[in-house]
């Protein structure tokens, strides 16, 4: 599906954004989300130091919208959801309690009725934490790139220094992890996405996915019959490695998972028309395992 307008015609796309306002960490915060579509809830969840234009393939798709309610939010610091009152006397560092509680609060504040929850990286890594602790509010979990830990492979201070632009060295150092096929187009995108993020944001996320979100010791204890969980991974991605995959689908009794053919880390965002012919029966089977969640009174 191309993004551009089509025939030389304007577009207007069927997404709508807007704001939400609502405490987190007890502090107001003002959280962007956009959604598309009706239908079963689909949460989905961007990646460390990006923002919700990674999902514009998914939001725009007809046969995705013709059966889900696709929304997705900037979280705090991200995008077009800005940190709280204060900012300015802290150092941003995402943390599982937080992300979770972020994730619960909006799903909360939108009435998402057990939900589908999508998330990629960072957020492929907190759908784990989010089926073992929070089972019984998702309808199922969808992983893309997850992993259960990683080890910094880089120097992480060169994220946040005064000395370099911070934008272009975010989009440098994931620009590696994108898969080499991906049509240009998307590629340049997802990497714009990255030179826009605040100073010092793609580094705090990164203190969640290589410290306190290490999930390790208990991806066992998941429970898919209360949660189930759908894990896709591209083969071309150093960050979450299709072994790291392959690891929790050998540990995650009843888990599903597949390795995506000439993706990289950023599926949903770099190769969108590639990624969906992946994600489409992962939504269906998803679905139903939601169905069978819910009594049929609110059927």
């Amino acid at each position: 599906m191309s993004q551009s307008a089509q025939n030389g015609k304007p577009r207007i796309e069927p997404v709508t954004g807007r704001y939400l306002q609502l405490e987190l960490q007890g502090k107001p915060h003002r959280i962007y989300f956009e959604e598309s579509g009706a239908g079963v809830p689909l949460l989905c969840l961007h990646t460390a130091g990006s923002d919700t234009r990674q999902y514009r393939a998914l939001q725009n798709d007809p046969e995705i919208l013709a059966h889900y309610r696709v929304v997705a939010f900037d979280l705090p610091w991200h995008g077009k959801s800005s940190p709280p009152e204060g900012w300015q006397d802290v150092d941003y560092k995402l943390s599982s309690h937080d992300y979770t509680q972020a994730i619960l609060a909006v799903s909360d504040a939108l009435a998402l009725d057990q939900p589908i929850v999508m998330g990629c990286s960072i957020g492929g890594r907190i759908v784990l934490h989010l089926a073992l602790e929070h089972a019984d509010r998702f309808g199922a979990a969808i992983g893309l790139q997850s992993g259960a830990h990683v080890e910094p492979y880089y120097d992480l201070d060169w994220l946040h220094r005064p000395d370099v632009h911070g934008g272009e060295v975010c989009a440098g150092i994931v620009s590696g992890l994108v898969g080499p096929s991906s049509p240009a187009l998307h590629r340049w995108e997802t990497l714009w996405h990255y030179m826009q993020g605040g100073p010092g944001v793609f580094k705090g996320d990164l203190h969640f996915y290589t410290a306190d979100g290490d999930i390790r010791d208990r991806v066992r204890d998941i429970d898919t019959a209360r949660c189930g969980l759908w894990l896709l991974t591209g083969e071309y991605d150093y960050s979450c490695t299709p072994r790291d995959t392959e690891f929790l689908g050998h540990a995650i009794a009843g888990s599903h998972w597949q390795i995506m053919k000439g993706m990289g880390h950023f599926p949903m965002s770099e190769d969108p028309e590639r990624f969906l012919q992946y994600l489409r029966p992962v939504l269906g089977q998803a679905a139903q395992a939601r169905l069978r969640k819910i009594p049929p009174a609110r059927v």
